[in-house]
This record gives C-alpha cells, structure tokens and sequence, in this order.
C-alpha cells in the first residue's frame, strides 16, 4: 500500500519506546531456532534433525500431519525420519517455523477481526511468495516463504503491546482511505514495518526476513541484497489481500506494479486464473498450516 507520509515521520522517541518493551515477547521456541540452524548446515544429516524434532511433541504431530497430508499423497508414514527425507529439509523448517509462529497469533486485532485471520493472511502470503519464487528464481522458494510468514511480525507486536490503539486503527481503516501504516503511525507514532524490522532482528531471524518486516510495503526502498524478495513478498501481500485472504486492511488498497507484474508473470489478460490460484495456494497452505 502507498503512503503519503514517510515512515522518517514517525514519532522516534514513541519507536523507541515501544521497540524497549519487545522482549516482553520473548523469542521463538529453542528447538525452531536449532531447526534452523541445522538446516541452514551443509553438514547436517537427517539423524541430527529427528532428535531435534523428538523433544517436541506438537511439532511431531504437526510434521506427521503434513506428510500424511493429501497434498504429499503419500503412502501412510509412521516414523519422524521418513518423514524427514519425503519431505526434505526446507519443508521440515517451514513446518516447525509456521507451528511456532502461529502460537503468537491468539487474541482479537478488532472487534470484527481476529489475529487468527491475521496469521491466515501470513500463511498465504508465505505460500503465494513461494509460489512467486519458484517461477523466477527456485532455489529462492523456502526463503521466501518464511519471509511471507514472517513479514507482519510488526502486527504481532502491536497485538501484545498495545491491542486497544491496535483496534483503533483497525477500525480506522475500514473506512479511512489512508494506507494503514499512515494510520498506525497517527494514531501510535509508529508503523509495524518499523516494529517488525526491529523484532525481526532481536530474534535473529535471517537478513531477507529483516528486510521484509521491514519494507514489505515499500519494496524499492529495501536494500538491494534482498530486493527480491521483498518485492515477492510485497506482490504476494498485495495479492493475498485484494483476495481478501485472512486480515486484509493492512494492504487492501495496494496495487501490484506493472514492473512487479511483468517480472512475475502476473497476466492481467488471465487475471481470473492469477485470482484462482492465489486462492488455492492460500487454501493448501492454510490447511496444512493453519
């Protein structure tokens, strides 16, 4: 979604104020952050993950839901290692990041949303940016997916920290035709970009996660390292909420740029099958990760 005033206008003293009292949310849970790390080693073996995933029970649960899935049509798994090879190391992480994740999402952003639809747009997001990737850029996909899940972190924040001004400005933008971020920053003086770089960065997540958080509203500001896929998160965010895909406020006017759409293929000659697809990504991915 545009803006009019520069996220630079924000109130820095309220920032800094609020970005203080982030580690009031803790961090994610041990095991994903060892998850992580693991696949992110070259010299990791399945053996090593599957002890990792054995000292948690719900996210045992959760990986045996996934390959036992119709969407894998797989034949009946019963072990943690098998499921660990069918599935591959990418998608072991996308599960165990999503199942942390998705318990910080509790409560109501409004009286007529609820941070579940929140974190349904988040889960679509991430799907439709993997979707993204894999058309322009494959080796990208896992990454953009936990960029997509990860990119209104900022929200997750305001849900815990301020849930009242939260409500208000979510109020506010059902009927206020000023972008979202511009609401957050007059009615908190801060945005959940600016909230989202910050708790991005104090839970260690990776720098395309950081810079998604960050700009995934303005993707030619972000650095250029990363630009990518920013700019897959920021089309899958766009596209997500013109769907109206989980909580969809905080980009239900933005427009996908014509380079952004010609870059990813976006026909606006099939827009009927893009909106079809979207919508069966979002369906899959909040199925499985819901």
């Amino acid at each position: 979604m545009s803006t009019t005033t520069p996220p630079a206008a924000a109130d820095t003293s309220r920032a800094a104020e609020l970005v203080a009292r982030l580690d009031a949310l803790g961090t994610l849970p041990e095991v994903t952050t060892r998850i992580n790390a693991l696949v992110n080693d070259p010299d990791s073996d399945p053996d090593e993950l599957e002890q990792v995933i054995r000292h948690d029970p719900a996210l045992v649960a959760r990986v045996m839901k996934v390959v036992n899935s119709a969407h894998y049509g797989l034949n009946k798994v019963t072990s943690i290692k098998r499921a660990i090879v069918l599935l591959g190391f990418g998608t072991i992480n996308r599960v165990a990041m999503a199942a942390s994740m998705g318990q910080l999402f509790r409560g109501k952003l409004s009286a007529r949303h609820s941070a579940k639809d929140l974190w349904n747009h988040c889960i679509a997001v991430g799907a439709v940016a993997r979707d993204l990737a894999a058309k322009v850029q494959p080796a990208m996909a896992e990454e953009a997916f936990l960029a997509g899940i990860s990119h209104d972190l900022g929200m997750v924040a305001l849900l815990q920290l301020m849930p009242k001004e939260l409500a208000a400005v979510c109020d506010a933008a059902e009927k206020d035709s000023r972008g979202f971020c511009e609401i957050e920053r007059a009615v908190i003086g801060v945005d959940h970009e600016q909230l989202g770089a910050a708790l991005s960065a104090a839970w260690g997540f990776p720098a395309s996660c950081q810079s998604a958080a960050s700009y995934h509203h303005r993707p030619a500001e972000s650095d250029a390292e990363n630009r990518l896929i920013v700019e897959m998160v920021h089309v899958a965010d766009t596209l997500c909420c013109g769907e109206r895909i989980g909580f969809s406020l905080t980009a239900h006017r933005q427009s996908v740029p014509p380079m952004l759409a010609t870059r990813f293929g976006l026909d606006t000659d099939a827009w009927d099958s893009t909106q079809q697809r979207v919508a069966a990504l979002a369906y899959a991915a909040t199925t499985i990760f819901g």
